[in-house]
């Protein structure tokens, strides 16, 4: 009997919003919190569980269900990117990283490529130990390049800085 594949990022953030809703466990459920008599009397806030990688992500800013699934599917997808690895290959070549890292072609963090470029960027990192100077170099990036791109959005900067610290290494300043 073979061992079955391990589910990496890859698998997760090629599939449309719709095939990645499928994969999902979705609870409603009244959240706490501001927002007047009107939150507290619907069941607007939104829980997605993917079943297969057990990651979740949840949202309850709005008094919408629809936008809060949109936001809670966004979460998902950088908890995938985030947490699921997809170890390089040697010579593997980035495909959305150099983009996020380049001049005038940066990513916006609106971009459907931008989780991409994170996942890569993760898995760069997680293959030289998170230490930036050599995930740099391996990426043909300065180390400044890639230090600004971790620090663009607090999550991304936590992460990295959480994946550091278990490795005795010190935090980046965003």
């Amino acid at each position: 009997m073979t061992q079955p594949a391990t589910l990496t990022w890859r698998d997760l953030l090629v599939l449309s919003d719709e095939a990645l809703l499928a994969g999902c466990e979705f609870d409603r459920f009244r959240a706490s919190g501001p927002g007047g008599q009107k939150r507290n009397v619907t069941d607007s806030a939104v829980r997605l569980r993917h079943r297969t990688s057990g990651l979740t992500a949840e949202a309850n800013e709005s008094r919408s269900q629809h936008e809060n699934r949109a936001r809670a599917l966004n979460r998902l997808r950088r908890e995938i990117a985030l947490r699921l690895r997809a170890p390089l290959a040697p010579n593997a070549r980035l495909q959305a990283l150099p983009l996020a890292l380049g001049g005038r072609n940066r990513l916006g963090t609106r971009d459907a490529r931008f989780v991409v470029a994170v996942a890569e960027a993760c898995d760069l990192l997680e293959a030289h130990g998170w230490a930036l100077a050599e995930s740099a170099r391996a990426a043909g990036a300065s180390t400044a390049a890639l230090g600004r791109f971790l620090a663009r959005t607090p999550w991304l900067l936590r992460a990295a800085n959480e994946a550091r610290r278990t490795r005795g290494l010190s935090p980046l300043r965003p």
